[in-house]
């Protein structure tokens, strides 16, 4: 009886196993079809729009990047990207980005502004679908003195 048992629950392990992997599967591929969708001109999609520094030193690196894929079938012209104060400063390619390409918007956020929470946003002009896209990073930076210690 004890072997009938211990057969069962195999048994119910590897079909619940089974099934699990197939949904995760399905899943996958139906993220990836939305994340690469077509668009007719020139369009943007990227892996994240808001990237999150969380707390940062004092005068530490503040560069980071976004990375998006041209998932249109015309080239994509980014004309201009606008930070929204003097603290971001963005970098853009100037070459256009074929059909299926990467590109990289880079940001530098001025970590000398000690002890603040920020909210920043890049603001780009493109001839895209969707010709103007909002990027946003955020985060703290530590007081002087606390990156010191």
């Amino acid at each position: 009886m004890k072997k009938i048992i211990a057969l069962g629950m195999l048994v119910v392990l590897g079909v619940t196993t089974s099934n699990a992997q197939e949904t995760s599967k399905k899943l996958k591929a139906t993220t990836t079809k939305v994340a690469t969708a077509k668009v007719n001109g020139a369009g943007m999609v990227f892996v994240t729009e808001t990237i999150d520094y969380g707390t940062v030193a004092y005068n530490s690196d503040g560069r980071r990047e976004f990375v998006f894929t041209n998932n249109g079938n015309k080239p994509l012209i980014i004309t201009n990207a606008q930070g929204s104060c003097g603290c971001t400063v963005p970098t853009y390619p100037k070459e256009p980005i074929a059909p299926g390409a990467k590109g990289v918007i880079g940001v530098k956020y001025d970590t000398s502004r000690a002890g603040q929470a920020f909210t920043k946003t890049v603001t780009l002009t493109t001839n895209a679908v969707v010709p103007s896209k909002t990027l946003t990073i955020k985060g703290n930076v530590l007081a002087a003195d606390a990156a010191k210690s």
